[in-house]
């Protein structure tokens, strides 16, 4: 058969990072966005600003090397335009001054200033590009042989096209400083600012950090049955109404102080009824027991009618289901006061041997099997418990299926060590509304298992059986015992407290109880851990 596992939880996501991080990271990301979009723009605008201003400097620059060439360039009286003067030798040209006269649709004296201070010519291209030229003064930009030009052609007074240009490398690689620069500083701002903000958002979003922690442990406790303590609540420093955050801090610990006082109340009450109960369980075992006795006195010395008989015997059995009822409630409110248990080692394999023993003799019309182990599974815990554990699952399987009933006990030893004591039934299922509260006291569903050939209403049942295999012997019970005897099993009440000392007496073993239930299989498990409770 399979190994049964316990249900285990997930590792849980680290409760402090999650929501806040992911808030700290966008309000970085959308600060960092702006930063970049704002760098972005004042990048342009510097740089259109100071190409701008570059470019007025440079024409400046130009008209006056253009005027100097046109002065420079002047012919004498009478000249007719041989042996004019050089344009490019008038002084104050700086290095990679242009110019060129054109006269007559001809280029004539073209050249630049080399670094070396001596005179380069132009090339072929570069003087149809100069022809290119309108002679209305206005600065336009070239690429000639030499690089990149700003040139102005001018129409002199005395009939030539003087053409100057001045080189647009140092404009140039003033513009690449000047990206280069923004580019850098605003990498490293940017990366200041980041950090900056980083700690800043930080440290504004500690207070809604410590909001989260409070909530998130808060929604881990188990606030659903049981002494609860609730005693954590938002740091003062996040807890201060004048803020956003605070007044959220405030307004969480409010609500927590009303949970925490609603707990309190819910606990004295829920202590109050159940010492009552316990008191009014002891107090009603002397009474019940002295109408057993004198019903049994009065069926032996006494004769009565038939129909007194029968009343006689209702009232001797209403009285035995009493006192039953009385020592689960007793058993219960025990088993809440958490009160030491008689510890002993207990073969499970035995117990289960001898419980389903008794459940045959019981009940001879259904089928008992047991699927146990080759070596014993033994556990600590207190055997009586241990006993009524399995006694109430074979009980409710007996209760609640109709004759032919397989029913199978099983006891296991699972790969992590815990014992697994197992009950399954093939019999109708128990409906899966009804699932959910199985466990709850006094919990029973009319109509969770009925018997289908009988007319007469069934009391539903709020237990299952669950399967189990272990490898080893797999035995049928004998098909003895009193005949007609059995008590039908339509004919049994249930007061809804079996499944809740199962799982009471489970959980004070430090083991677990679970149930699935399918028409056809019903299955419950016991889960003993490996090692004693607490150690």
């Amino acid at each position: 058969m399979p190994t049964l596992s316990g249900a285990s939880r997930p590792p849980g996501r680290d409760w402090r990072n999650p929501s806040t991080w992911h808030l700290r990271t966008r309000l970085v990301l959308v600060a960092m966005a702006l930063l970049v979009a704002i760098c972005g723009a004042v990048g342009l605008f510097s740089y259109a600003s100071m190409d701008l201003f570059l470019t007025r400097q440079l024409d400046t620059q130009l008209d006056q090397a253009s005027g100097r060439a046109r002065e420079f360039g002047r012919p004498a009286p009478g000249n007719t335009g041989v042996g004019r003067p050089d344009p490019l030798e008038a002084r104050g040209q700086g290095i990679g001054t242009l110019n060129a006269r054109i006269l007559g649709g001809a280029v004539s004296s073209a050249g630049f200033l080399a670094e070396d201070a001596t005179r380069k010519g132009l090339s072929p291209d570069d003087g149809h590009a100069l022809l290119a030229l309108t002679p209305n003064g206005i600065p336009v930009d070239r690429t000639l042989s030499a690089g990149a030009y700003r040139l102005t052609a001018v129409q002199a007074p005395y009939g030539d096209v003087i053409v100057t240009g001045l080189p647009l490398a140092d404009k140039q690689n003033t513009l690449t400083s000047l990206v280069w620069t923004m580019v850098v500083v605003s990498a490293g701002g940017l990366v200041l600012i980041g950090l900056a903000g980083t700690a800043l958002i930080r440290r504004t979003m500690k207070p809604l950090e410590q909001l989260s922690e409070v909530a998130t442990k808060v929604s881990r406790l188990p606030l659903d049955a049981g002494e609860v303590a609730l005693a954590v609540r938002v740091p003062a420093s996040a807890a201060h109404p004048g803020t956003e955050v605070g007044s959220v801090g405030y307004a969480l610990n409010q609500m927590l102080e009303n949970v925490s006082n609603a707990l309190e109340a819910r606990q004295v009450s829920e202590m109050k009824v159940r010492q009552f109960v316990a008191d009014a369980s002891h107090e009603l075992r002397t009474p019940l027991t002295a109408i057993r006795g004198y019903t049994e006195l009065m069926r032996m010395t006494e004769h009565f009618t038939p129909d007194g008989e029968r009343s006689l015997a209702r009232v001797q059995s209403q009285s035995v289901r009493m006192t039953t009822l009385v020592e689960d409630l007793l058993l219960l409110a025990r088993l809440d006061e958490g009160q030491p248990l008689k510890l002993s080692d207990v073969d499970l394999t035995q117990l289960a041997i001898e419980s389903v023993s008794d459940e045959k003799v019981m009940a001879p019309d259904r089928v008992w099997q047991l699927e146990l182990p080759e070596e014993p599974v033994v556990v600590r815990g207190d055997a009586t418990q241990l006993h009524q554990v399995l006694a109430n699952l074979l009980s409710n399987a007996r209760k609640h299926t109709t004759p032919g009933t397989t029913v199978v006990t099983g006891v296991m030893r699972s790969a992590d060590g815990s014992a697994v004591l197992t009950v399954m039934d093939n019999g109708s299922g128990i409906a899966p509304e009804f699932i959910g509260r199985v466990f709850a006291r006094f919990a029973r569903a009319d109509a969770a298992r009925k018997n289908p050939a009988v007319t007469t209403a069934a009391p539903a049942r709020a237990e299952a059986a669950i399967t189990a295999g272990a490898p080893g012997k797999t035995a049928a019970m004998p098909a003895g015992g009193p005949p007609a005897t059995a008590v039908s099993p339509t004919a049994e009440g249930t007061s809804g407290l079996g499944l809740s000392i199962v799982q009471s007496i489970a959980e004070a073993h430090g083991g677990t109880v679970e149930v699935t239930s399918r028409p056809g299989r019903t299955e419950f498990a016991v889960r003993f851990p490996p090692a004693p409770p607490g150690g």
